[in-house]
């Protein structure tokens, strides 16, 4: 446990006074531009975007020292509303493990 005085900022009006949160904050942006994870479009008419919000959390070492800070940048899922935004957005997600036993299995079966 870390008895550091640093704390994770809740808003981004509390994170933004700080040059380490700024840097994790461009640090992100910065890797979703580079992974082209979206694209600018002009919003359809009757559509209500998705907001978002960032996310902060402390990244602490094996003995409690601060290793990095970390922002995120996450979608406001919750605000979407079944029957009307909610099965338009589709995320799939894989994880190894599931790669490794599907190869596994390939492969004894040959």
């Amino acid at each position: 446990m870390s008895l550091s005085s640093e704390h994770e900022p809740t808003t981004y009006l509390e994170a933004v006074t700080k040059p380490c949160w700024q840097e994790a904050m461009n640090a992100e942006i910065n890797a979703l531009v580079s992974n082209h994870t979206w694209d600018i479009v002009p919003t359809p008419p009757n559509v209500r975007p998705i907001g978002c919000k960032w996310v902060y959390k402390i990244k602490c070492g094996p003995y409690g020292n601060i290793e990095w800070y970390k922002a995120r940048l996450v979608a406001k899922g919750y605000s979407q509303v079944e029957g009307i935004d909610y099965l338009k957005i589709f995320s799939p997600v894989i994880k190894m493990t599931t790669i490794r036993v599907v190869l596994a299995i390939v492969s004894i079966n040959k």
